[in-house]
Order: structure tokens, then C-alpha cells, then sequence
């Protein structure tokens, strides 16, 4: 059984008030809270096991590249990977970047095609209007249906000659809407086109296998699997990695180094220059190895259950504007009343009663475009929110009706 009061007791902020309430975390699309596994490793890390890794003979340097390396591992069993397949990065916003300047850049010509949805986070979608602007890529979108779901069909369709990537979220950050990645891919490969996945959101809330759906790129990103900011990776297939570059040039990263010649170190560490966020892959290894503890499939089901009582919750308020409610989604809930002027006033009042909820645009401004808004409140459940929690949100939001009516 899983038993949510035992997982909050691990997050050492949900005892906390704000605004004399008890705080209801609803933001966990943005970035989620830390168990205290994880702030322990953390504090371990910088308080006992610290210094700079891979180039020191001595006890520390030893112990934290062992620490340090040890995170390689634990990410290659979380996404069913190879070690040597798992590139650190800060997020997956870098781990994008990474793909776009180190295999993407080297290939586009004026004219080659890179197919997306328009649900994508800026994330996924500036890296490739970088390529639009310098090399003259050309950006192919795919709308969502009514629903917010997408057809992966239709970006199989959208697939063209000069089509060289197809670059998808699995889980929209504003949609919660899931995509089938493996059915997908294996359309793109059979026309010779490879896929980059966004996982930012769906790593999070279920089991992720590389292997079954069988992508070429795929970035995590570690402040939303409950690890540190600044830690992530991208799992890129060795046939992939081999065709990549490396963009980041400094310590680390080489070989060799002459005034005439450099010769680059084997991959991973072929694109991971620099001291490394050392502490924060820890921290990252501490996250996901609290979630595989837990069982990614036990997370997944928790979530569903909230996920299906706030949208009864939600269903009796006709003027309640959910946008997207596609089959299968995740537990995120993106929303406006009727008749209440913007998403920040929502926002700021459901603070007064504890509630943390995210408004704005959250970085998919074409999907606003797509739906007719310009901001929407966000309510994002994780794997420690509760039926409870689902049942003040929408009290508080009953409050914020009557007082903008």
C-alpha cells in the first residue's frame, strides 16, 4: 500500500505555514520539494565527502568522483540505460542545447525540417529557432486536438524529405497531456528521421524505458524528479553519441592539449568540461534512487487516484476553464474563472489559504497562442499531495469566484 502521510513525513517543508496555513504545494510542475534523503546527501556531500573530482590522488577527491560517478549508474537503471549513454548536464534545458549544437548543428541546412508540437516548453523550442535563425532550419509545428491531446499520426504526417529530427515532450507542462513516445518513434525511424524527447514532466510520474520506446535523445532534468537544481542528463543512444560533437571546450573534457591540437577524452566525459555540479548529482543520485525505492509504478497510480478526484472535484463548476483534458493525462490542472481578471489574482489569493499554485504563460507561449489565453493558473500535483489538499484548493477557489464576482 502506498501510504502518502509516511511520504510527506519524508519532506521536512510540507510541515511548514504560509500565511498561518499549512502549505498545500501545488507547483510541483515547476520544480518539486526535496525529501530529506536528499537534503542529507546534499549536506554530506558538502560537509564531509567535498572537493573537486576526477584529476586529485587524495582521500576526498577519490571519495567525491566515487560519489560523483556513482549518479551515472543510478540514472542509466531509472531510465533502463547504459552508463556510457548518460551525459550529466544541469537540466534538461542544457541537455537540449547539448543536442542542438553538438549533433544538430553539424547536419541542418537551409531548408531541413525540425517537426514539433505546439505544446513544447520554451526549452524545446528556442534551441531550434537558434538553428532557424543561423542555419536557416525551417520549424514545422503540430497542433493539439479540442482536447489537448495530440495525435502522434499527425507528426508522423507532419514528416517531410527534409524533415532530420522530430523533437517532442512526452507530458505537457500545461496540458498534462501524455504522448505515445514508442509508437512515435518507431513511425519517425521507419522514414529515417530520429526523436528527441523533452521528459521534464513525464520522468516524474511514472516509469520511463528508453529501451521500450526506444528514442534517440531524451532529457530529465533533476529539480523536478525531487533532486537539486542544476543537476540533470540526457540519455543519447551510443550510435547518436558518436555522431555528436563537443560545444563546451575547458578541463575535463580532453586528452591531450598542445599549442597545435587538442584530443578530446572518450564520451561521457567527452561533453561534461569543467568542475562539474558535483554535489547536486549527488543530490540527484539521493532523488532517484528515493523514487525507485518508493516504485515509480506506486507513484504513478497515487497520482492517477488524485488526479481522477480533482476532476470531480473540478467537474460540478461550469465556470471552473480547464484547458486540456485528454485521455490519460497527468495530474496537472491549468486553469482561469470566468469572469476574474488574470491568473495572478487567482494565484494570490488562493496564497492567502497556503496554496502555492504557479501563474503565467509557463514557458509555452505558443500553446497560449493555440488556446486563446495568455495565462492560465497552474495546479500540479506530485506523489505527496492528497485528496485533502485536492479538496482546499477547490474551497479556495470557490472563495476567489465569490470575491471576483
Amino acid at each position: 500500500m502506498y501510504d502518502v502521510q509516511a511520504v510527506r513525513r519524508d519532506f521536512p517543508i510540507l510541515s511548514r505555514e504560509v500565511n498561518g496555513q499549512p502549505l498545500v504545494y501545488l507547483d510541483n510542475a515547476a520544480s518539486a520539494q526535496k525529501p530529506r534523503a536528499v537534503i542529507e546527501a546534499v549536506n554530506r556531500a558538502y560537509s564531509e565527502e567535498y572537493a573537486n573530482v576526477h584529476r586529485g590522488l587524495h582521500f576526498l577527491s577519490n571519495l567525491a568522483t566515487e560519489k560523483y560517478e556513482a549518479t551515472r549508474g543510478i540514472i542509466a537503471r531509472f531510465l533502463n540505460a547504459g552508463e556510457d549513454e548518460i551525459l550529466y548536464t544541469t537540466g534538461a534545458t542544457e541537455s537540449i542545447n547539448l543536442v542542438a549544437y553538438s549533433w544538430a548543428m553539424p547536419r541542418f541546412e537551409p531548408g531541413d525540417e525540425i517537426v514539433l508540437s505546439v505544446m513544447e516548453h520554451h526549452a524545446n523550442i528556442v534551441p531550434w529557432h537558434f538553428l532557424r535563425e543561423r542555419q536557416g532550419a525551417v520549424l514545422k509545428w503540430v497542433d493539439t486536438r479540442p482536447d489537448g491531446s495530440l495525435d502522434p499520426q499527425q507528426v508522423v504526417d507532419a514528416i517531410g524529405d527534409r524533415t532530420k529530427l522530430v523533437a517532442i515532450s512526452q507530458m505537457s507542462n500545461v496540458l498534462g497531456t501524455r504522448v505515445d513516445i514508442a509508437g512515435l518513434a518507431r513511425a519517425a525511424h521507419a522514414k529515417g528521421v530520429p526523436v528527441l524527447v523533452d521528459a521534464s514532466q513525464s520522468a516524474v510520474h511514472g516509469n520511463l524505458n528508453v529501451r521500450e520506446i526506444d528514442v534517440d535523445f531524451l532529457a530529465i532534468t533533476g529539480h523536478k524528479l525531487y533532486g537539486p537544481s542544476g543537476s540533470g542528463a540526457l540519455f543519447a543512444k551510443k550510435s547518436r553519441i558518436s555522431e555528436m560533437r563537443p560545444f563546451k571546450g575547458g578541463g575535463d573534457m580532453i586528452h591531450e592539449v598542445t599549442r597545435d591540437s587538442v584530443a578530446y577524452n572518450e564520451p561521457p566525459h567527452k561533453f561534461e568540461s569543467g568542475t562539474p555540479p558535483i554535489v547536486q548529482m549527488i543530490g540527484f543520485g539521493a532523488a532517484l534512487e528515493y523514487l525507485m525505492d518508493l516504485g515509480m509504478d506506486a507513484v504513478e497510480a497515487h497520482e492517477s487516484k488524485i488526479r481522477d478526484y480533482a476532476q470531480e472535484r473540478f467537474a460540478s463548476r461550469d465556470w471552473l476553464e480547464i484547458q486540456g483534458n485528454a485521455p490519460g493525462k497527468g495530474a496537472i490542472f491549468s486553469f482561469t474563472l470566468e469572469g476574474v481578471a488574470h491568473p495572478h489574482d487567482i494565484s494570490t489569493v488562493l496564497d492567502q489559504s497556503g496554496i502555492a499554485v504557479r501563474a503565467g504563460h509557463h514557458c509555452a507561449q505558443p500553446l497560449m497562442d493555440h488556446l486563446g489565453v495568455t495565462a492560465t493558473c497552474r495546479a500540479s500535483f506530485g506523489l505527496y499531495n492528497t485528496r485533502q489538499e485536492v479538496d482546499k484548493l477547490a474551497e479556495a477557489l470557490d472563495f476567489c469566484r465569490d470575491l471576483f464576482a
